[in-house]
């Protein structure tokens, strides 16, 4: 992995963060992303709220900066 790219795990139910090892007791209820890197190599920004997980629009990344993240993907 390049740069700052790196692996983050999620809960697949609710979308927040998880430790590595609850995806090791979990996998089939687990997912692990590949955030970061290069940005001059196609990558895309995403923006997900940090409550839920769930990706969000710009507009709302804007709006409610201490709510929401921007990844690169």
């Amino acid at each position: 992995m390049a740069g700052n790219e790196h692996e983050v795990n999620r809960s697949a139910k609710t979308g927040k963060f998880v430790k590595e090892s609850t995806t090791q007791r979990n996998p089939s209820t687990t997912t692990t992303e590949q955030v970061g890197g290069d940005s001059g190599h196609g990558d895309r920004e995403v923006n997900r709220s940090a409550k839920t997980g769930k990706f969000v629009t710009k507009t709302t990344t804007e709006l409610h900066p201490g709510t929401t993240e921007t990844q690169q993907r």
